[in-house]
């Protein structure tokens, strides 16, 4: 019987991830604490619907008998542009991080995990986008965002874009995975430059 002191010893060797001041487990940290304690036990997940870009997904997790805790996660392929391609993916690991968080993993600020948080974040920003009529913009653009509305960021902003979050202290990495991305090369202009302030404004 594993004790809730060995599942303590295990988040601590948790790393966590800041957003807005706040930190979060990743998934694969929670899934590690729980293999320390439970080598032998299962995650298990079961994709619930699929349907009109909509998915929903439900996790198990147990000691090889006993079901320690559920979670499930809802996402929407259109939410972000990590989630164009992989939306049922990011629903299935949204969902395990539940269902470890429910179990007592990386719970120590919070049951939802960074990937979660972040989609919410991304969902949020994309609904506070206001809706543009074709062929006019109208919303004021900075400079930075002219110079690249046609099309994607340059290496140049992308090193632009580093030297900003060195000097905050901050991860450019992570800030790619809070606005949906992959990599910087698919980083639009408009949203390097909301990145730009995401990172001056903290």
């Amino acid at each position: 019987m594993i004790s809730f002191e060995q599942i303590q010893k295990a988040n601590a060797q948790i790393r966590t991830t800041n957003i807005k001041g706040k930190e979060y487990a990743e998934v694969n940290q929670r899934i590690k604490a729980f293999r320390m304690c439970y080598p032998e036990g299962f995650i298990r997940t079961q994709l619930l619907s699929v349907e009109d870009g909509v998915c929903i997904m439900r996790a198990e997790v147990g000691d090889g008998q006993n079901i320690l805790g559920t979670g499930t996660a809802y996402e929407n392929e259109k939410s972000s542009y990590i989630n164009k391609t992989s939306y049922i993916e990011n629903c299935e690991t949204s969902a395990v991080g539940r269902a470890l968080g429910m179990a007592g993993f990386g719970i120590d600020t919070s049951v939802a995990s960074y990937e979660e948080v972040a989609n919410a974040i991304a969902q949020q920003e994309a609904d506070k986008q206001p809706k543009k009529a074709k062929g006019h913009n109208s919303t004021p653009e900075t400079v930075e965002a002219r110079e690249t509305a046609s099309g994607r960021i340059t290496e140049k902003e992308w090193k632009n874009l580093q030297a900003v979050c060195k000097e905050k202290g901050k991860d450019p990495r992570e800030l790619l995975r809070l606005f949906g991305y992959m990599v910087p090369s698919e980083v639009t202009g408009e949203d390097y430059t909301k990145m730009l302030k995401e990172v001056c404004d903290e």
